[in-house]
């Protein structure tokens, strides 16, 4: 039987390449979106992937989501905890709610996700969890303190996760991408955008499918030597 992937934020972007990727490889592939069901519409229409609409940011949201997914697909055996949002200001100008909304959304969301598929991955002594981090969370940006330590904080909190579920068959790792040519990274304006692909040695912004196929090789039954790790995916910007 065909193993059962879940991609949070997986109708666009990043998510839907690794959606696509993983579902042209043979996975059976649930993607789930937050808000957006006209995009969630075209993307359904468009690969035939099943959507699931729930906020990853709350707990039972994703219980009840993971719930529902598992009634119609199976058990889940491949997890990756992509979804993530942007709140972007200097620490004098960031408000509450924008450090929460980023903290609940980008990390949070992997302990929601993780902790409603664990159980049942120990049981069946198999598992692949990989979460999408950022050079932002390795290196640091100016006017996203919120941001940048939800993806630090995914880095720990893969290395801690795999040390915990390694003995049970079950991986844990993330990728870090650097600026890939998304709708969010477009709305960067072009003398800066100009500037950051400059400081990127091989010269471009990196590609969604670049991240979709990383994660490919994460999931998939023979990458289990590999767990705590960060792949960093960023063109040479920032070698951690």
């Amino acid at each position: 039987m065909p193993r059962v992937a879940v991609v949070t934020g997986g109708t666009r972007g990043i998510g839907r390449a690794i959606a696509v990727r993983l579902n042209e490889a043979g996975y059976r592939v649930a993607a789930n979106y937050g808000n957006d069901d006209d995009t969630a519409r075209v993307f359904h229409n468009e690969t035939g992937i099943p959507v699931f609409k729930f906020d990853v940011a709350d707990f039972a949201a994703c219980a009840e989501g993971v719930a529902a997914i598992e009634a119609q697909l199976g058990p889940i055996e491949v997890l990756v905890n992509n979804a993530g949002i942007t709140r972007d200001a200097t620490m004098q100008r960031m408000s509450y709610e924008h450090w929460a909304a980023v903290i609940q959304t980008n990390l949070s969301s992997c302990f929601n996700m993780s902790r409603a598929v664990i159980e049942g991955m120990r049981d069946r002594r198999f598992g692949r969890i990989v979460n999408i981090g950022s050079i932002n969370g390795q290196a640091g940006q100016y006017g996203q303190v919120n941001y940048a330590a939800a993806k630090s904080g995914i880095h720990g909190f893969t290395k801690a996760l795999a040390q915990e579920t390694a003995s049970r068959g079950i991986t844990v790792n993330a990728v870090a991408p650097g600026y890939v040519d998304t709708e969010m990274v477009r709305r960067v304006p072009p003398d800066v955008l100009e500037k950051i692909v400059a400081r990127i040695p091989v010269g471009r912004l990196g590609k969604a499918d670049d991240i979709a196929r990383t994660v490919l090789f994460l999931v998939a039954d023979e990458a289990d030597f590999i767990t705590g790790s960060t792949l960093s995916v960023n063109g040479g910007q920032h070698m951690y």
